[in-house]
């Protein structure tokens, strides 16, 4: 049984992929969340790697107020294991053009990029580590934080293919 928050926009086959976010947490319980963006997947991962600076959610809340940037910083895209993203969480592991894996004490997401057509499909499933009567509630939350985060990269990597391919 599907609960509320726990999918978002993900199909069936990308809820049964396995991602590396799952070996970190085995046990904890999943949420997944995708949608399709009109950008090449290594704009869009390079957007994806701008998430060490900010949440690219609701800047309000999750930012202390701080605007998350508007224009990518191209150095970003250096990671390495081991790096702080958002101020909360650690560099699990990478694939370049692929995946950006991010972890804490309580919580792993993924974020796979997939080529989709002539875009991409960005999928993100976060795991959270604990019973499901925690997991529940804060996946709720996280659905409604990373929906916008999500469409946010989103909006971010098609405005930018946009001007390379009108440039």
């Amino acid at each position: 049984m599907v609960f509320p928050g726990e999918v978002w926009g993900a199909t069936a086959e990308e809820r049964a992929a396995k991602l590396p976010c799952d070996d970190i947490y085995p046990d904890g319980l999943a949420a997944d969340r995708a949608v399709s963006v009109d950008a090449p997947p290594s704009l869009v991962w390079a957007w994806l790697c701008q998430i060490r600076l900010a949440p690219y959610s609701y800047d309000w809340l999750d930012n202390f107020g701080k605007r998350s940037p508007r224009e990518r910083t191209p150095e970003l895209v250096d990671l390495e294991v081991g790096q702080r993203f958002m101020r909360l969480f650690t560099l699990a592991c990478f694939e370049r053009d692929d995946h950006v894996t991010i972890s804490n004490k309580n919580v792993a997401t993924t974020y796979a990029v997939r080529p989709e057509g002539t875009g991409t499909r960005l999928v993100a499933r976060t795991i959270f580590n604990g019973p499901n009567a925690v997991g529940r509630p804060l996946g709720m939350v996280d659905w409604i934080m990373m929906r916008k985060q999500l469409l946010n990269i989103k909006a971010h990597a098609e405005r930018e293919h946009a001007t390379i391919t009108v440039s």
